[in-house]
């Protein structure tokens, strides 16, 4: 369905684990040195990243990639806790799916289960040219 070779997913370790018939993506991301910021800990930068990458293959699933595409349109995020290592894992499920657009709720968790992030993406579906 997608490729991750050369893409953002593979620089940040970005692992897709299922997505669903519903729309609903699930994927992985390493804490490490790859998504931390300067100060050792997880970079809100790749948190969104990851949210939108989630948001992104969700919609996707949900349109005809023949003759739609989508793209992440807006995105705004709230950072909870902080994480210095491990493995965060992101929930995205569509709250709204219209014609023209999506709109994806992503929750970001550690192992235990704790909210790390919680994000809105508002993903575009447009036709392609031919």
């Amino acid at each position: 369905m997608f490729e991750i070779t050369n893409t953002l997913m593979e620089a940040l370790g970005i692992e897709i684990k299922e997505v669903k018939k519903d729309g609903t993506c699930i994927a992985t991301m390493p804490v490490d040195h790859r998504t931390r910021q300067p100060f050792g800990y997880l970079h809100g930068g790749a948190s969104v990243a990851l949210a939108e990458t989630v948001a992104s293959l969700g919609a996707a699933s949900l349109v005809d990639l023949q003759s739609e595409a989508v793209f992440g349109q807006e995105i705004n995020a709230n950072h909870i806790r902080s994480k210095k290592d491990g493995i965060v894992t992101a929930i995205a499920t569509v709250i709204h799916k219209g014609r023209t657009s999506m709109i994806y709720e992503t929750k970001i968790i550690d192992e235990q289960e704790q909210l790390i992030s919680i994000s809105r993406c508002t993903i575009a579906v447009v036709a392609k040219r031919r």
